[in-house]
C-alpha cells in the first residue's frame, strides 16, 4: 500500500518537514478492516490510533434504551480514534464500525507516545490533531443546542455530502438528533430548493 497520502497529511499544516514524515510514516503499519468490521468495540481499551485513508467509519453508543446513537463519521483523509480510553486507557464507551471496506495507517498507543517523546515535530501535529478535534466535537455539541434541525442538515449537507452515499439515513437522524420521520420531512424540504 502507497503512503503519499499519509506523507500528505503529516505535511499538510507544515509542522512536519518530509525528512520526518517519512520518519513517522516508517512506524505505522497498513491496516485493512472489512466491511462491518469493528476496529474499537465498547467495553475494550482503544489500542489503535488510525489514518483513515480510504472508506467510511462510524462511532456509535447505545442510549439508556438500548438504541444505537451515533456520535461521529470518519470518512478519508482523517485520524480515527476514540481519544478518552485511547490516552486514559480506560475502557470505551464507543464502537466503531468500518461501514465499507477501509485501509489506512496504524499506530499502537505505545508507539505513539514513543514518537511524541522523540520526535518534536510529531508531539506538535498530534497537538494541532487534538485541538482541532476538540474543536469541531464542541463546535458540534453547541450545534445541537443552538441550531435547528434543518441547519444541523444543511451543515452536514455542506462539509460532508460522501456521509450521504455511504451512511443508512437512521444514523444519519441519530447523529443529527431526530427521529427518522423527521429526517425524511427535512431531505424533502430541501429537495425542493
Amino acid at each position: 500500500m502507497n503512503n503519499e497520502r499519509f506523507l500528505q497529511f503529516l505535511q499538510h499544516n507544515g509542522l512536519v518537514s518530509e525528512p520526518a514524515a517519512h520518519q513517522i510514516a516508517g512506524h505505522f503499519m497498513p491496516r485493512e478492516l472489512a466491511r462491518h468490521e469493528f476496529f474499537l468495540k465498547a467495553g475494550k481499551v482503544s489500542q489503535e490510533y488510525l489514518f483513515l485513508e480510504k472508506g467510511f467509519m462510524r462511532a456509535f453508543a447505545y442510549d439508556t434504551d438500548g438504541n444505537e446513537v451515533t456520535t461521529n463519521f470518519y470518512t478519508g483523509n482523517q485520524v480515527v480514534f476514540e481519544v478518552s480510553s485511547f490516552f486514559n486507557r480506560t475502557p470505551s464507551r464507543e464502537n466503531i464500525q468500518a461501514m465499507v471496506q477501509c485501509s489506512g495507517w496504524s499506530i499502537t498507543f505505545e508507539q505513539l507516545n514513543h514518537l511524541f517523546h522523540a520526535l518534536p515535530a510529531f508531539r506538535e501535529f498530534g497537538r494541532s490533531v487534538l485541538v482541532k478535534g476538540y474543536a469541531a466535537l464542541k463546535s458540534s455539541m453547541l450545534a445541537m443546542i443552538t441550531e435547528t434541525a434543518e441547519a444541523r442538515y444543511a451543515h452536514l449537507l455542506e462539509t460532508k455530502p460522501e456521509l450521504f452515499q455511504y451512511a443508512q439515513l437512521k444514523h444519519i437522524a441519530s447523529y443529527l438528533g431526530v427521529t427518522d420521520s423527521s429526517l425524511s420531512r427535512i431531505r424533502k424540504e430541501f429537495s425542493k430548493k
